[in-house]
């Protein structure tokens, strides 16, 4: 394959990063299709216009995450292609959300009680008294697919520790009586693995993430419940019919 202009210098992540995530969508998008035998080191020296040490650690990355199987005097295929893609679709409203999450298996791996508050937007109603940070994985057919750093109100918390320190937070949190909730507000956006969740998702440090901010504010205008959900980008789509059911078809045509 002929060189091609990559302008590494664009990013701060390692090039063997930038490189093996290049040669990762080429995987997942059926380019390189199960069984095919790549180019050789020295040809993808030469189209990525790294050096050979900077080959063999992408390699070595997507050779871990069981994408490629690098066989000596023989050269290195296709393995195998990313698991369970897009089957997490995000939700339009709060009882999905409640439904898409309720039945997840999480493993807490930190709680901090006394924690500093989370950063609120504008509109995003006025901090507790104070709050408690736990720090989670949320696993799919026993594959993490999740990492949700959440601050919930202390007094919340106190409430049924034991509860929310196995369940997803959020349904117990509703289930409580005399807890309205006023606003929920969902941003969504783009990210990149860090350190902490490349490690706990099993993923490539840089790999895109799609990170969901979810804000409930009760009646009083205290925001109880701030989480930032980290998905593996391969389990995440977004889904919606642009189509409104309730005016028909679209006319073919029409603008």
């Amino acid at each position: 394959m002929a060189k091609q202009i990559f302008n590494y210098d664009l990013s701060r992540i390692p090039l063997y990063i930038q490189v093996a995530s290049v040669m990762r969508q080429r995987i997942e998008s059926g380019l390189w299709k199960e069984g095919d035998k790549i180019s050789t080191i020295e040809e993808l020296e030469t189209e990525f216009g790294v050096a050979r040490i900077t080959i063999r650690q992408a390699i070595e990355i997507l050779s871990e995450e069981g994408l490629l199987d690098a066989r000596q005097g023989r050269g290195t295929f296709v393995s195998g292609r990313p698991k369970g893609r897009h089957w997490f679709n995000l939700a339009s409203d709060l009882d999905a959300v409640v439904s898409s999450i309720k039945n997840n298996v999480l493993r807490i791996v930190h709680i901090e009680e006394d924690a500093m508050p989370p950063m609120l937007e504008d509109n995003e109603g006025v901090l507790a008294d104070g709050y408690t940070m736990l720090r989670s994985v949320q696993y799919h057919a026993d594959e993490p697919f999740a990492v949700v750093n959440l601050h919930l109100a202390r007094d919340i918390f106190n409430r049924d520790r034991k509860r929310f320190t196995r369940q997803p937070a959020l349904p117990r949190l509703l289930e409580m009586s005399d807890v309205a909730i006023s606003h929920a507000l969902q941003i969504v956006t783009i990210g990149v693995a860090g350190p902490e969740t490349s490690e706990l998702l099993k993923i490539g440090l840089g790999e895109p993430t799609a990170d969901c901010r979810l804000v409930l504010v009760d009646d009083n205008g205290t925001a109880i419940y701030v989480a930032k959900f980290h998905y593996h980008r391969n389990c995440f789509a977004l889904r919606r019919d642009l189509v409104d059911p309730r005016k028909g078809v679209r006319p073919a045509g029409s603008r």
